[in-house]
């Protein structure tokens, strides 16, 4: 029997914010333990919760770049739960009124466009962390409090390629809008996912189990993939699949039961009576709209029709805002954008990746690349000798034009001491003549190396090709 798997995620956003969304603890990742805390997050009694504003307003930018329909009216819950990294006992969250409804993330897959729709997207608080060490666990509340956007999906993804690229899509999309960092290794991007299987054709779902501890993309398939064998495994076998909460073991290439499955219900909801409704004018969202930017799909489309850019260039580019950004500056009142667009994606990102750096670390300055462009489209330099000025930008930071005049680097376009050359090294090498003569016609490719090799590389291979050919020839 052919089975197919039914995929939703729950991603966590960890947003941007200076300040947690009920006090005013610092947000920043790193700090020593138990140091960013104060009554009102470490639920201490008679402490009162004041709503991060900011919080709201990144959530309306989500919901504004993912179509959703802004609920005008919601409100903060209680979610009880007990975890010994969650201070108050319960968790404040939102439940029946969720800020944000409906939507969907379009994500690139198997050479289309695919939409992937979402049921919600929540405020919550995030709990802190616990470190289990061989000597006890300890527990940092740091996290406690911070502010998170919950997202979930409708259960239609069915491969795990189709996750993975959907998490990527998000990712691109909230550092875009700079609501947040994206850093799954540091959870500040965090994916749970409901995996169930089913026979093919089959609209019923099946038993679900929730994936958790993945950090990475990676991992996010690898987990998927596994499960998606394991469940088929068990059905085959006569098991019964059970709804339960497994957890990725990265080490060993598996998922192992955690617990089992809690439902809503057993988290006993009620409105939190410390927070008042959240009420959302047309105003207010006017305003936050204006400061939504171009997003990467759309910026993608605009490269392919304003600078000639192929589609997956276009993609690549804009990735990331800053690489998007770097181009756009690079490009900027060039002549041949695409050689600029080539330059960058082959040259510059090519270093990058064996240093480990991104666009941000680099020396050279967009208008360096461009310039660069201009001194080999206007037969300044060859594009051999482009690439020894690139090398040497990047190391030194240093402007094209200075490295071509410090380093004599300047094309030999004098067409009668090209000439003279030719003559000389024809008449040096009669077995090669002969040779080109007889119908070997790359054997002018040794000629042309020969003028390259006394030239240093200067010559302009353009002319030397044009001689050569009129005086071999003749």
């Amino acid at each position: 029997m052919e089975y197919e798997a039914v995929i939703g995620l729950e991603v966590h956003i960890q947003l941007l914010t200076k300040t947690k969304i009920f006090c005013s603890c610092s947000t920043d990742f790193g700090a020593n333990p138990n140091t960013h805390v104060c009554p009102v997050c470490l639920g201490m009694p008679g402490v009162l919760p004041v709503l991060n504003k900011q919080v709201v307003e990144y959530a309306i930018k989500l919901g504004e770049a993912l179509n959703c329909k802004i609920n005008r009216f919601s409100r903060f819950a209680r979610k009880n739960y007990f975890y010994p990294d969650l201070p108050k006992g319960y968790q404040i969250s939102q439940y029946e009124l969720p800020i944000l409804e409906g939507g969907y993330v379009e994500i690139f897959i198997d050479g289309e466009y695919k939409k992937i729709a979402l049921e919600r997207i929540h405020m919550e608080e995030d709990a802190g962390k616990t470190i289990h060490k061989a000597d006890g666990s300890y527990v940092d509340l740091n996290r406690a409090g911070v502010p998170l956007l919950e997202m979930v999906s409708m259960p239609v993804m069915h491969t795990p390629q189709e996750a993975s690229e959907y998490l990527r899509t998000i990712r691109r999309i909230v550092r875009y809008l700079g609501i947040c960092d994206g850093n799954m290794e540091e959870g500040s991007m965090r994916c749970d996912a409901n995996i169930s299987i089913r026979p093919k054709g089959e609209t019923k779902l099946g038993t679900k189990a929730e994936l958790k501890n993945m950090n990475s993309f990676k991992h996010v398939e690898k987990a998927l993939e596994y499960e998606i064998e394991r469940q088929i495994a068990a059905i085959e076998s006569g098991e019964k699949i059970v709804q339960e909460t497994r957890l990725w073991d990265e080490k060993a290439g598996i998922t192992k039961s955690m617990r089992s499955k809690e439902e809503a219900f057993e988290y006993r909801y009620f409105p939190d009576p410390d927070l008042v409704p959240i009420l959302i004018d047309d105003e207010w969202i006017e305003r936050v709209k204006k400061d939504i930017p171009e997003l990467p799909k759309e910026k993608a489309e605009r490269f392919i029709k304003e600078y000639g850019l192929k589609d997956e260039d276009a993609k690549i580019l804009t990735d990331e805002k800053a690489l998007a950004d770097y181009f756009e500056k690079a490009a900027k009142d060039s002549k041949n954008p695409k050689s600029v667009s080539n330059w960058i994606l082959s040259e510059l990102l090519g270093h990058l990746n064996r240093d480990g750096k991104s666009i941000e670390d680099t020396l050279i300055k967009p208008e360096f690349i461009r310039e660069l462009v201009d001194l080999i489209e206007n037969g300044t330099i060859s594009g051999k000798i482009g690439k020894t000025v690139f090398k040497e930008m990047y190391e030194t930071g240093k402007a094209p034009k200075h490295i071509v005049e410090e380093k004599g680097l300047v094309q030999i376009t004098d067409t009668k001491a090209i000439e003279e050359m030719i003559d000389k090294i024809i008449q040096n090498n009669p077995k090669a003549v002969e040779q080109y003569k007889s119908g070997k016609k790359n054997t002018i490719g040794f000629f042309v190396g020969q003028v390259m090799k006394e030239t240093k590389g200067k010559a302009n291979p353009k002319i030397v090709n044009e001689i050569l050919a009129k005086k071999l020839e003749g």
